[in-house]
C-alpha cells in the first residue's frame, strides 16, 4: 500500500531512514538550505519555494498557483513503489496541507471529510495551511468540499513541531 509521511525539516534526514522514502517534496522558504538525504535522487526531490501565510505578506512568497500545479504533477508522476515524504519547518502547515491535497487528488473515490478526519487522527498537531488547500480545492474541482473538511477538523493542537505521521491513500 503506498504511503505518505509528513515531517519537520529537523526530523527530515532520521524520516527518510526511517520510513525508506524515494520521493520528498520540500515545502520551505525561497533561499532555504535543505541537505537533501542521499538515498533521494534529485529527479524524486521538489522544492516548493513559498512561506506558510495565507494573505499577502511583504518579503514572503504567497501559496499560489502554480506551487499546486508542481506538486500535483510531482505527486501524479510518483510510482507509489516507495513511499513519499512530505516536510516543511515545522511539520505542521504546509506539509500537512499537501499530503492532505495528495490523498484527494491521488484517491479521488476518499471523500474530503474522512481524508481530513484521517489527517487529524494521525497528526493532533495538524493545521494545514488554509490557502494552499483552496487552491487545490479548485484545481481539482472539489466545490469547497475540502476547504469544508479541514475547517470542520479544526486548528491542530498547539505545539513548535509536528510528530512525524504516516496517512495512508486507501481508507483504513
Amino acid at each position: 500500500m503506498p504511503t505518505i509521511h509528513v515531517c519537520s525539516l529537523s526530523r527530515l534526514h532520521d524520516t527518510v531512514a526511517s520510513t525508506k522514502a524515494a520521493h520528498l517534496v520540500t515545502l520551505m522558504n525561497t533561499g532555504s538550505l535543505v541537505e537533501r538525504p542521499a538515498s533521494i535522487l534529485a529527479d524524486r526531490h521538489l522544492f516548493i519555494g513559498m512561506s506558510d501565510i495565507v494573505e499577502p505578506l511583504d518579503g514572503h512568497i504567497l501559496p499560489g498557483g502554480e506551487h499546486i500545479d508542481a506538486l500535483l504533477a510531482f505527486v501524479r508522476a510518483w510510482d507509489r513503489q516507495s513511499p513519499l515524504l512530505f516536510h516543511c519547518w515545522a511539520g505542521i502547515s504546509r506539509s500537512t496541507a499537501a499530503a492532505f491535497i495528495t490523498a484527494c487528488a491521488l484517491a479521488p473515490e476518499r471523500g474530503e471529510d474522512e481524508i481530513a478526519r484521517a489527517l487529524r487522527v494521525a497528526s493532533p498537531s495538524a493545521t494545514p495551511n488554509a490557502r494552499f488547500v483552496a487552491l487545490a480545492d479548485e484545481a481539482l474541482g472539489r466545490r469547497g468540499r475540502m476547504v469544508s473538511a479541514v475547517r470542520d477538523i479544526g486548528r491542530g493542537a498547539e505545539a513548535m513541531e509536528g510528530t512525524p505521521f504516516m496517512l495512508g491513500l486507501t481508507a483504513g
